[in-house]
């Protein structure tokens, strides 16, 4: 086990978007390819990711970079742990967005995820605005990661998930919230995914006639 170094300072945290588990999830995409593409290859593109975001604290992320930096095996355990929860969030997302069930397996995996991760139970204002106080503890990469679990938390639990859709070229299969009025979005980016399949749609025409 991994402990943090003690300190009476608790990291404060801003109540997450619904989205950060969707760019969570999104770290591994064009998965409807043979071999998908992966942008999370170590622990530190984990926390690398989690410094882009700009959802969690630099200090908390600098804790765990340090409490990690000397234990390779406890880092490999960390981003194996990590993976897992992208994998588990996707099928959940996946299946919701298309309107099916989740399997048992992942919504008991998903269980475990929070049970390791931090409680939104301390609210305080801080910078004119409320947020969330995570505390130390064990330094598991769930408690890291807490902010991307609300997040999913919120969207599983909520309205706009009715709103969550796959995007339709079956290669891609990102993940995305449709916000559009007519709620007749099927594209996770009509630039890349959408003006290809109208190009596709073009050519197939052209051969026909």
């Amino acid at each position: 086990m991994v402990t943090a170094r003690k300190t009476d300072k608790s990291f404060l945290v801003p109540g997450p978007s619904e989205t950060l588990s969707l760019d969570f999830a999104n770290t591994r995409y064009w998965r409807g390819e043979d071999e998908p593409t992966e942008s999370l290859s170590t622990l530190d593109d984990v926390l690398a990711w989690c410094e882009q975001s700009g959802a969690i604290p630099l200090e908390l992320i600098s804790v765990f970079r340090e409490a990690y930096a000397s234990d390779e095996s406890a880092a490999g355990n960390a981003f194996s742990s990590a993976c897992a929860l992208r994998e588990t969030l996707y099928r959940l997302l996946l299946v919701s967005a298309k309107g099916g069930g989740a399997a048992a397996r992942d919504v008991a995996a998903l269980k475990a995820f929070f049970a390791r991760a931090a409680s939104r139970s301390e609210l305080v204002m801080a910078d004119g605005r409320f947020m969330w106080a995570i505390g130390h503890g064990r330094v598991d990469i769930e408690r890291l990661l807490s902010p991307v679990l609300w997040s999913a938390a919120d969207l599983l639990g909520g309205p706009r998930l009715a709103r969550l859709k796959c995007c339709a070229n079956g290669r891609c299969r990102w993940l995305f919230i449709d916000d559009s009025k007519s709620a007749n979005r099927r594209w996770c980016s009509m630039s890349s995914c959408g003006n290809r399949a109208k190009a596709h749609r073009h050519y197939h025409s052209k051969r026909e006639t």
